[in-house]
C-alpha cells in the first residue's frame, strides 16, 4: 500500500505524449440518441474472473456469474493493463486520460488538481457533464479522500455514498508482520448488507430506478477484493480450503530479476510469500481473496439487474474494470506495486449499443483508453492531449489491428511495455527484464540477457515514454491509522540510506 519513488530515477523535462486517436467508425449518435454510461470499478482485482479462466489466465475455480453474464453481452479485453500498479496514480490516469509520466502522480498522494499544470484539465466525468450528461458517483472512483473539497459541478454533479473499508472486527484475524490494520482476511461480517460495497450497490440501484430525461454517466466504485479480504460464510463456502488451487509459484523465481525491482515494493505492509508459507496462511488468503471477488460480483449483479429492470440497458454503455492487479504469492510477494503481469493485468469488459456481443479481444489495451473510447461511443468531441486511444475499432471487430502496446509506469524511470506476446521492463537504473508471454505466461524466465533478443528489446523500448515528469509534491505517504474504515496518510521523504529488504 505504501508507494515508492525510486531513488535512482532520472528526472527529465515534462512532455505530453501525442493525443489519442479516435479511429475510424460509424457516425456518432445524435444528441437525442446519446447512450448512458455505467462505469464500474473494482479495487485490487486481478484477472481472476470466470470469463478469463482459459489459456493460463484467471483462476480455474473462481465464480463470477454476473461478470460472466456481462462478458456475454459485450467484448472482453483479455490483455488489458493499468497505467500504474497503485490506486491513486492508476485512477488519476484513466480519469484524466493522462499517463503518470505526464502528470507526475506516481503515489497515493497528491490529488492531481494540486499540480498547477492540471488544475484546469477536464476529467472524464467533467467532459460528460459539459456535454449535457448528469454525472453521478458512489464508492471509490477517485482515490480515497479526493477531491478533498466537493463543490457542486466539480468532477461529478451528484455524490452518493462514499463507502469505506469497513466494517471491521474488534481485532484482526491475522496478525501480519507489519501490523497494518487493513492487511487482514477472514470470514466477516455475517450479513452481506453490512458490507460497504452492499451500500454502494444500494445507492446505485436507487439511482437507476429514478426516471431521467437527460443521458447519465454513473460511476460505481467497489472496494473488494482490496484488503481486508472479508467475506461472509456463504462466499467462503464456495472455495473449500481442502480442494483449493493455489497460484503457480517457483521458489527461485526472483533469481534472474534485477535487484532494483525490489524498490517497487519496498517496505510494503503486504506479507511476503515466505511468511504466508511459514504461517500456513497462503491458502486462507487465496480463499478469502476469491470469496471477496464473488461477493463483489454479487453486488455487480444487483446493479446490472436494476439496469435491466429500468428498461435502459439497450441504450447504456457498460464498462467494468479494476484499477490494477494483485499478487497472491507469485514472484514471492502479495499485493501490487510491481511491473509484472500479475500487478498490471486487469479485467476490462465493455458492452452496449453497437458493440459486438460475447467476443474476446487479445489486443493490448490500456485503462487510459477508456476516456477516448467513451467519448467516441457517446458522440462527444474528442478532448485534445489525451494519451490513450479509442478502442471503438476493437469493439466492432475484436480482431481489428491495434498498433499500440500497453504501457505501465511505477515511479519515474520504471516502465513496462506489453504487447500480445512480449513483456519488456526497464528500470530507472537501466536494468531490464524480458518475457515471452506466449511460452512463459508466468514470467519465470527473464530473457533480457539473451544477446539474440537485443533487437527485440530495442523495438519494444521505443514505446517507453521519452520523458518522466518529476514526482508531484507530497508523492510519498505512509499509512498511520484507519478511522471508521477510512485510511489516513502522513508524508515523509525516502532517505538515500534507507535499506532495500532483499529477504523475507
Amino acid at each position: 500500500m505504501r508507494p515508492l519513488v525510486p531513488l535512482l530515477a532520472i528526472l527529465v523535462t515534462l512532455a505530453v505524449l501525442p493525443a489519442g486517436s479516435q479511429g475510424a467508425g460509424a457516425a456518432p449518435p445524435t444528441q437525442g440518441e446519446r447512450p448512458n454510461v455505467l462505469l464500474i470499478v473494482s479495487d485490487d482485482l486481478n484477472d481472476w474472473l470466470g470469463c478469463m479462466s482459459r489459456e493460463g489466465r484467471g483462476h480455474p475455480q473462481v465464480r463470477t456469474p454476473n461478470l460472466d453474464r456481462l462478458a456475454r453481452r459485450g467484448v472482453l479485453f483479455t490483455n488489458a493493463h493499468c497505467q500504474s500498479p497503485l490506486c491513486n496514480p492508476s485512477r488519476t490516469s484513466f480519469l484524466t486520460g493522462l499517463r503518470p509520466s505526464t502528470t507526475g502522480i506516481y503515489a497515493l498522494q497528491p490529488w492531481f488538481r494540486t499540480v498547477d499544470r492540471f488544475r484546469q484539465h477536464v476529467s472524464l466525468p467533467q467532459h460528460f457533464q459539459r456535454n449535457g450528461y448528469r454525472t453521478l458517483t458512489t464508492g471509490k472512483i477517485w482515490h480515497d479522500g479526493y477531491p478533498r473539497e466537493r463543490t457542486d459541478g466539480e468532477e461529478f454533479s451528484t455524490w452518493g455514498y462514499a463507502g469505506n473499508f469497513g466494517p471491521s472486527p474488534a481485532r484482526k484475524f491475522v496478525q501480519t508482520p507489519d501490523k497494518n490494520p487493513l492487511v487482514d482476511w477472514g470470514t466477516y461480517p455475517e450479513r452481506d448488507e453490512d458490507q460497504s460495497d452492499a451500500k454502494v450497490a444500494d445507492w446505485s440501484v436507487q439511482q437507476l430506478r429514478q426516471p431521467s430525461t437527460d443521458p447519465w454517466f454513473l460511476s460505481i466504485g467497489f472496494r473488494r477484493p482490496h484488503v481486508p479480504c472479508y467475506a461472509g460464510q456463504r462466499w467462503m463456502d464456495l472455495y473449500p480450503e481442502a480442494s483449493l488451487k493455489l497460484p503457480p509459484y517457483r521458489r527461485d523465481d526472483r533469481d534472474d530479476t534485477p535487484r532494483f525491482s525490489w524498490y517497487l515494493h519496498w517496505k510494503l505492509p503486504e506479507p511476503r510469500q515466505a511468511w504466508l508459507e511459514r504461517t500456513s496462511q497462503w491458502k486462507p488468503l487465496v480463499r478469502a481473496y476469491l470469496a471477496s471477488i464473488s461477493f463483489m460480483d454479487s453486488q455487480v449483479g444487483r446493479v446490472m439487474d436494476a439496469l435491466e429492470q429500468s428498461g435502459q440497458a439497450d441504450r447504456t454503455v457498460v464498462v467494468f474494470t479494476s484499477d490494477h492487479g494483485w499478487h497472491l504469492g507469485e514472484k514471492g510477494i502479495t499485493g501490487k506495486n510491481s511491473l509484472w503481469d500479475r500487478s498490471t493485468r486487469v479485467p476490462l469488459l465493455i458492452a452496449g449499443p453497437g458493440i459486438a456481443k460475447g467476443r474476446r479481444c487479445d489486443r493490448p489495451a490500456e485503462l487510459l483508453d477508456i476516456y477516448p473510447t467513451l467519448a467516441q461511443l457517446c458522440g462527444l468531441p474528442q478532448p485534445k492531449g489525451l494519451d490513450g486511444h479509442s478502442l471503438a475499432p476493437q469493439l466492432r471487430d475484436p480482431g481489428a489491428a491495434r498498433k499500440w502496446p500497453a504501457i505501465t509506469t511505477h515511479g519515474p524511470g520504471n516502465h513496462t511495455v506489453r504487447t500480445e506476446r512480449w513483456r519488456y521492463i526497464r528500470y530507472a537504473d537501466g536494468s531490464e527484464e524480458l518475457y515471452d508471454m506466449r511460452r512463459d505466461p508466468n514470467e519465470w524466465t527473464n530473457l533480457a540477457r539473451d544477446m539474440g533478443q537485443a533487437e527485440r528489446k530495442r523495438e519494444l523500448a521505443r514505446w517507453i515514454p521519452t520523458a518522466d515528469a518529476p514526482p508531484a509534491p507530497g508523492s510519498v505517504a505512509r499509512l498511520i491509522e484507519v478511522k471508521e474504515g477510512i485510511p489516513h496518510w502522513e508524508t515523509r521523504p525516502i532517505g538515500p540510506k534507507d535499506p532495500i529488504p532483499m529477504d523475507d
